[in-house]
């Protein structure tokens, strides 16, 4: 699939508190720095060759005066780039499952905490909010910039919980506000029980969700796209790294593949 953008345009769709921080862009020089940071987990950087953390946070159109909300961050990947590169004039918003939901909630929710905690320097401003993952809500309504969310839909799609997941990002956006969506990417055609065993979704079905929710897609990037993947693994996508769920076996011939095929997608949320 070629780069994309939609006819429709994002400047158009955007409310003047939005465009006011749109005109705050995050440049070249802020992200060379964050990035190299000191407190990235060398693990985590590590992984930028396959994220593209720099390219992808443009196209979604990161605004250093953004309040942010990035959902479920898991031990917080994006949350080292986000936090610094917000911390001085927007805000860094972590929404986590509640920690009663499970043990994986508690122990992620803890770790974030504990992330924040130890570095203020880099996090002072940062926050950490719980949600019922069966009947969410992110914060105030129209409280929030932007949304992100990265390779998380496909755990709402096996868990039932994803349209209940994307009204609730709808109603926490401000008018012209942004839904950044990243996940592993499925052949067209797949159905609920080929996400439940391979972890990928079809761009079909985020667009979807999405578009049932009130949004409109406003483009389509490859900047996260893999073509050695090919979606067909004894153990889905997390036979892939940095799982590599099959330990040894085959150990090289995945690592060669690298991560996983990713769509990376971008909607808003019209003005009226």
């Amino acid at each position: 699939m070629k780069t994309t953008l939609a006819a429709l345009s994002l400047t158009a769709l955007l409310t003047p508190a939005l465009s006011q921080a749109a005109d705050a862009p995050i440049s070249a020089r802020q992200y060379q720095s964050v990035l190299a940071g000191s407190w990235r987990d060398p693990a985590n950087s590590a992984r930028d060759g396959y994220r593209h953390p720099q390219q992808t946070l443009e196209f979604f159109g990161l605004g250093a005066r953004q309040t942010v909300i990035e959902i479920t961050p898991g031990g917080g990947w994006y949350s080292e780039v986000l936090a610094p590169l917000l911390k001085d004039h927007g805000q860094y918003i972590a929404a986590v499952q509640a920690a009663s939901s499970s043990a994986y909630a508690r122990t992620s929710e803890e770790n974030l905490k504990k992330k924040f905690a130890a570095d203020p320097t880099r996090y002072g401003k940062a926050s950490v909010v719980e949600f019922d993952p069966k009947a969410p809500v992110f914060g105030k309504p129209a409280s929030a910039d932007a949304v992100l969310t990265f390779r998380n839909v496909h755990n709402w799609v096996a868990a039932g919980t994803a349209p209940a997941t994307f009204s609730a990002f709808y109603r926490v956006l401000k008018p012209g506000g942004v839904l950044g969506v990243e996940d592993h990417r499925a052949k067209d055609g797949a159905d609920l029980q080929a996400i439940k065993d391979s972890g990928y979704l079809t761009t079909a079905q985020v667009v979807k969700l999405a578009t049932d929710a009130g949004f409109k897609l406003a483009g389509q990037s490859e900047v996260n796209a893999n073509p050695k993947d090919t979606k067909d693994y004894p153990a889905g996508v997390w036979t892939l790294p940095p799982t590599l769920k099959l330990g040894e076996q085959d150990k090289a011939k995945y690592v060669a593949i690298g991560e996983s095929d990713r769509m990376t997608l971008r909607f808003v949320k019209p003005t009226q």
